[in-house]
């Protein structure tokens, strides 16, 4: 017996694409062998992915990034071009709900039906009959032809038979939107009490908050091959930047992702080319109570920024810094300075220094981020030294809150 439940070794999935349907009939008459009327399309590229028996592992990708085609290979509705799978256990899949179901049947001999195509003999489906019907809850219609049903009441009947008959795997693949609001938190319930009854589940969504909510583990995928795989925040966030910035798929995204920070500036004296200078920034540090942060930072971490600065025209009035916080799409995250917060800051001819501190962390949802970093005016209006992009930070956070910030807060009854 295998620790995994899925195992996969270098799957490949090769389809041909013809652009007109008679091209497929002259490939197939006249050139057998030839590739002269199709073109290569590759769905999957050596996928290797194992799942131990057990586990919740989510799966996210754009559309047509081979999540689906990986689906169908798993549940045997597709056969690998290359490399090998082994499965262990039943499977039951939440792919393409209904899927089999005859509209001239009734909906009892639909679930007889769906029984027999999923390996389970009739006098097996009539012990579970009682508990299909049950959950399905759609009354006297469960007698009549399915061809007389509504979407709500054919997606409720495919749901309950799907997960009636207790699988060791369950595949799910946007497939809980089905029926009233009553009918979904059924559904939730009833899968997560699969979950934490040792079913091994492949949850597809493009709904990223879901994905944390039930995965410990999540699969990046994108045209064909697997981008990430890992913790579900790691690869969740990463997926989230990704989609920030708009990529057409991952491969420019590992480019970008690499972006060169501004450090190079610091030590570039601009005194030393213009002798106008008013004042530059020489230094940036962040440090934890350590006195240290490297690239990545927990969201609750206290924090010090320590700017350090020269000053070659001291006789200006009230000169401001300022530090900003911008994420990995150059969303203007936060921006800080020492005008709105009244803060005069040290203004003597030659070095100096100022600390801002966070003392409760920066509390910003994970992903990638960058400082920046400014002299300016009185005003905050003129700049006399910015640097952006001065330093990149991971911020490190586990599934706690949605949106921009996870913001301080208790509950009281």
């Amino acid at each position: 017996m295998s620790e995994f439940a899925i195992d996969i070794r270098e799957v490949s999935k090769l389809y041909k694409l013809y652009d007109k349907p008679i091209d497929r009939l002259k490939e197939l008459v006249h050139f057998p062998s030839s590739n002269a009327y199709a073109r290569d399309f590759m769905a999957l590229n050596k996928i290797t992915l194992q799942v131990r028996k057990g586990d919740t592992v989510g799966i996210l990708g754009k559309n047509g990034a081979g999540k689906s085609t990986l689906l169908k290979i798993i549940t045997g509705v597709l056969s690998e071009t290359s490399g090998s799978i082994k499965i262990e256990g039943t499977i039951s899949a939440l792919l393409e709900l209904g899927a089999g179901f005859n509209p001239e049947y009734s909906g009892i001999e639909n679930i007889f039906l769906n029984g027999a195509m999923m390996g389970f003999n009739h006098s097996e489906m009539e012990k579970k009959l009682d508990q299909i019907v049950s959950f399905a809850d759609i009354g006297d219609f469960i007698n009549q032809p399915v061809k007389a049903y509504s979407s709500g009441m054919f997606a409720r009947l495919a749901f309950s038979v799907a997960i009636s008959v207790e699988p060791d795997i369950l595949i799910v693949d946007e497939a809980l939107s089905v029926g009233d609001t009553r009918f979904q938190i059924k559904c939730m319930e009833h899968m997560k009490k699969m979950m934490e009854g040792g079913t091994t589940v492949l949850f597809v969504s493009h709904d990223i908050n879901a994905i944390r909510r039930f995965c410990h583990r999540c699969v990046w995928i994108d045209k064909g091959e697997i981008i990430l795989d890992g913790d579900v925040n790691i690869v969740a966030d990463a997926y989230s930047d990704f989609l920030k910035r708009d990529y057409v798929d991952a491969a420019i995204y590992k480019e970008k992702s690499a972006d060169k920070v501004n450090q190079a500036v610091i030590g570039k004296r601009m005194r030393e080319e213009n002798e106008n200078c008013i004042a530059e920034i020489v230094d940036f540090r962040v440090m934890d109570k350590h006195g240290f942060v490297g690239e990545n930072i927990n969201y609750d971490e206290p924090l010090k920024i320590h700017v350090d600065y020269e000053v070659y025209d001291d006789t200006l009035s009230d000169p401001v810094i300022g530090v900003a916080i911008r994420g990995s799409d150059d969303d203007y995250t936060c921006g800080l300075n020492t005008l709105l917060d009244g803060y005069k800051i040290p203004w003597n001819k030659g070095h100096n220094s100022v600390t801002l501190c966070f003392p409760y962390g920066i509390r910003a949802v994970g992903g990638d981020y960058f400082f920046e970093v400014a002299i300016e005016d009185q005003t905050a209006t003129i700049g006399m030294h910015y640097i952006q992009r001065i330093q990149k930070f991971h911020m490190n956070m586990e599934y706690k809150c949605e949106g921009r910030y996870c913001i301080p807060h208790l509950w009281e009854g």
